[in-house]
């Protein structure tokens, strides 16, 4: 006879394959382990060749994140003043029902195009960030959020370039014989390239950093360049004067592959060495030497990253870089070429996902210039100003440039504010109403990845914590009860899923649901190694590497690779660096992912913000290691410990951030220093093109 299991007997562990959700080039393969329906542990899938069993510092903390006490768990409806984050819990009913008549009131009184939604990556899955909320808006005719933040300036410069967003296979990098992470701080942001880096230092590659900070991966690389900030291509173009010079090219890809070699030739013979090393600071035997070891290799990776173009020529910095491996032929190679982005290679259905048909008239406004939007709309935004703001996946309130316009714009009482979130964010202070959105634990999703070749399905290991809805849900519903076509919202997350399997496209043969379900991830059709510009087959008009773009010419720019300087480089613009000296770079803390992660408290560690500054640059304002500064210029300022060091070059400040307002002293981070400028390409944001001074504090 069978023995009854009693009531309090444990059940049997259960395994549930997943994905990262964050905005990463790694895109892990996750395992979570489900005990009497609660996660008990995550980690990185063992058998995918990129996650390899091991996940970042913050992901390890992932289940700290689900089940911290201060997850949103109900529905909130603001009941004290604005920004004073004062709620009461209400229904869904009650909240959905109201926030739908509050926008169907603004869109009878002021147009949709008074609506604007704010979303970014705060998850990368295709239908959590991409799906339902997009058919919502569309149908609506609300304004089109340009979602430039991150990206689009060098995604803008790899398409001038190789005509798409498709890079070096860095799973080939054991077989390269130079590695140039420019530009990149491989161990914070991209951590698992870096065994493969290793495969290839221990082959005999040199491994060299190019950057302003000596971040943790230049401290384990064989070099460390201290490039000055936005100069990277006055560097390349100087690599490529070297490699004509001394007839280290690869003519005949060059003359079967590449447009406008010719001319590529002069602009290059105007980039001595000695012309560049004044501006990149970098020593003109140095930068010959560098010429000289990239055109002897035959096979070198170059992975550049995001930082270095948030700058105003930040899209023609990553242009020119990319150019360099279509001179030498390296493209022909395992383990050669330059990487920014493999997301092209991923061929997805967005249309059907996300119908951008539905009200394709609706006006754009770039997110970047969000405290514009909100507080001076005839500035440049046109039409209605913005009424309701829902915001998902984003933390605008902390992450958007010129800070103090955006809290000032938030706090605006005739602001309709709605957004989706975990937990209370300072954004989420300023809302009308809170809706706890669920977790990745806690929903299906599906995800390219901008690193590697694999696309990730995410199965939902537990049940929504509290009263918690997937953002796909949320918006179905808001959908329905605004009167939306029904057939918009008919579909649940796992049909989306399969609909956006569904493109026909040749890289998707053989990725299919049911391999998915099984395995969690498939490579993409591709061959391995992916050499993708071995013999040509660029995407750009002419079908070859465009040295010379006439679309760059089009849009009024040099149609060849040029150093664009940022426009408070010190020489550029010598007045307002007589009052602010230093250029200013915020890249992520280590244990933040952007302004995610902040309020788990074993990865804040007790710390405050800080900056980091050379010590000849101390030594002038007579700054102390240890003492509390003010960071500021003429559009804001914030508060933190000063870290005296040689880790970045002189005349540069670095301030690890993306920290929440309220875990900061005064209230503000690095975003209330910087304007709402724009790139040269792709309108996207000038994070690092920014002066200031640092003073002690009072």
């Amino acid at each position: 006879m069978a023995t009854a299991t009693r009531p309090d007997t444990p059940s049997s562990p259960q395994v549930v394959r997943g994905a990262c959700p964050h905005d990463c080039p790694d895109t892990c393969a996750t395992v979570v382990t489900v005990v009497d329906g609660k996660a008990t542990s995550i980690r990185g899938d063992a058998d995918h060749p990129v996650t390899a069993g091991f996940l970042c510092a913050k992901v390890n903390r992932y289940l700290e994140r689900t089940y911290h006490p201060e997850r949103l768990t109900t529905p909130l409806r603001r009941v004290g003043p604005k920004g004073s984050g004062t709620f009461a819990p209400v229904s869904w009913d009650e909240a959905l029902d109201d926030i739908a008549s509050r926008l169907r009131a603004i869109v009878d009184t002021h147009g949709a195009e008074a609506i604007l939604p704010y979303s970014y990556a705060g998850t990368m899955g295709m239908i959590q960030a991409e799906s339902v909320d997009r058919r919502f808006f569309n149908a609506l005719g609300a304004s089109r959020l340009l979602r430039t933040i991150c990206s689009t300036a060098g995604g803008e410069g790899l398409l001038m370039t190789n005509g798409t967003k498709v890079g070096a296979d860095g799973e080939a990098l054991a077989q390269s014989d130079l590695v140039l992470l420019w530009g990149t701080n491989t161990l914070t942001a991209n951590p698992h390239l870096w065994p493969f880096i290793l495969q290839a230092r221990a082959n005999g590659a040199p491994v060299i950093c190019i950057d302003p900070i000596r971040t943790r991966t230049a401290e384990q690389c064989d070099e460390w360049l201290p490039i000055r900030p936005g100069t990277d291509a006055a560097l390349a173009l100087a690599m490529m004067h070297v490699i004509f010079d001394e007839g280290l090219e690869d003519r005949d890809y060059m003359e079967r592959h590449t447009l406008g070699g010719d001319a590529l030739r002069v602009r290059a013979s105007e980039w001595s060495p000695e012309r560049a090393a004044p501006i990149t600071g970098l020593p003109a035997e140095r930068i010959r030497e560098l010429g000289r070891q990239y055109g002897t290799s035959r096979a070198a990776f170059v992975r550049i990253n995001y930082g270095l173009q948030r700058h105003a020529g930040g899209g023609m910095a990553v242009r020119t870089i990319a150019c360099l491996p279509s001179i030498v032929g390296h493209w022909r190679r395992p383990g050669g070429g330059v990487q920014l982005s493999t997301s092209g290679s991923f061929t997805f259905n967005r249309e059907a996902l996300a119908r951008p048909d539905l009200g394709a008239t609706a006006r754009s406004i770039n997110m970047v210039r969000l405290g514009e939007a909100l507080n001076t709309p005839d500035a440049g935004v046109g039409g209605p100003p913005v009424q309701a703001l829902v915001v998902y996946n984003s933390n605008p309130a902390d992450i958007a440039p010129d800070r103090n316009a955006v809290l000032r714009g938030l706090a605006r009482e005739d602001l309709f504010t709605v957004v989706l979130e975990h937990f209370q964010t300072n954004t989420a202070d300023w809302a009308d109403y809170v809706l706890p959105a669920t977790t990745q634990l806690e929903h299906w999703d599906i995800h390219f990845a901008y690193g590697h070749n694999y696309v990730t399905l995410n199965q939902p290991a537990i049940a929504p914590v509290g009263l918690s809805k997937p953002n796909s849900e949320i918006f179905r519903q808001l959908g329905r009860r605004m009167g939306l076509p029904a057939e918009l919202f008919a579909d649940d997350d796992q049909a989306l899923i399969r609909l956006a399997l569904s493109s026909g496209h040749r890289n998707l043969d053989g990725v299919t649901w049911d391999r998915l379900l099984e395995q969690g991830w498939v490579r993409l059709n591709l061959p391995k190694p992916y050499l993708p510009f071995a013999d040509g087959g660029f995407g750009t008009p002419s079908k070859k590497c465009e040295f010379y773009s006439e679309r760059m010419a089009a849009l009024g720019l040099d149609p060849l690779p040029a150093f664009i300087p940022p426009r408070e480089l010190p020489e550029e613009a010598p007045e307002r660096a007589a009052r602010f000296p230093l250029m200013l770079i915020s890249s992520p803390r280590h244990y933040f992912l952007n302004s995610t992660f902040v309020n788990i408290a074993s990865l804040r560690k007790d710390a405050e913000p800080e900056c980091v500054m050379h010590p000849h640059d101390a030594e002038r304002r007579g700054l102390s290691h240890g003492e509390r500064v003010v960071v500021h210029n003429d559009r804001g300022h914030f508060l933190t410990l000063l870290r005296v060091e040689d880790s970045v070059r002189e005349g540069v400040v670095w301030a690890p951030s993306i920290w929440w307002g309220k875990y900061s002293r005064d209230g503000n981070n690095p975003n209330s220093v910087i304007g709402q400028g724009e790139t040269d390409l792709g309108r996207g944001p000038v994070f690092y093109d920014t002066l200031v001074e640092v003073s002690a504090a009072d």
